[in-house]
């Protein structure tokens, strides 16, 4: 489940909503739901850290220039910057939904639509045998262990 900061609803990782009503638990995801949207959720902070630094000294160096009266209009570049901002924000997506409906089918661009092809990539791999498919044995019963109540 992905609680979405600005709405404060909540969304499955489907894309959906909790069905049923306030006693009726809410469905659980399954590991690899909760594990693939945790990296997809961290992929996404550390692109939006990396345009945070990058973004900081090129916001000073703007305003300075604007300030210094470069350019046709005072200010026109500092605003143009909060644009690029306002778009690589959308382009992020940091809180939003990274469910199968948002990892990109085949729609957009952004970081959401990027790890739907790797997801899909993973899944083709998985299906013919490959090494996925080991790879995905081998965690499994590592996690099964981790969760087992000790002896």
């Amino acid at each position: 489940m992905v609680r979405r900061a600005h709405e404060g609803s909540r969304v499955l990782s489907d894309g959906g909503t909790p069905r049923g009503g306030p006693d009726e638990p809410e469905p659980v995801p399954s590991r690899w739901t909760l594990l693939r949207d945790a990296l997809a959720f961290q992929l996404k902070l550390f692109v939006d850290g990396i345009r945070d630094v990058v973004m900081m000294p090129i916001s000073i160096g703007v305003v300075v220039l604007d300030l210094l009266g470069v350019g046709p209009h005072p200010g026109q570049n500092f605003y143009k910057l909060l644009e690029v901002g306002r778009r690589t924000e959308h382009w992020i997506n940091l809180f939003g939904s990274s469910g199968s409906d948002a990892l990109g089918a085949g729609r957009g661009s952004g970081i959401d639509t990027l790890v739907g092809r790797m997801e899909r990539m993973v899944i083709q791999e998985y299906e013919r045998g490959g090494i996925t498919a080991s790879a995905k044995k081998q965690v499994d019963r590592a996690l099964d262990g981790l969760s087992r109540p000790p002896r």
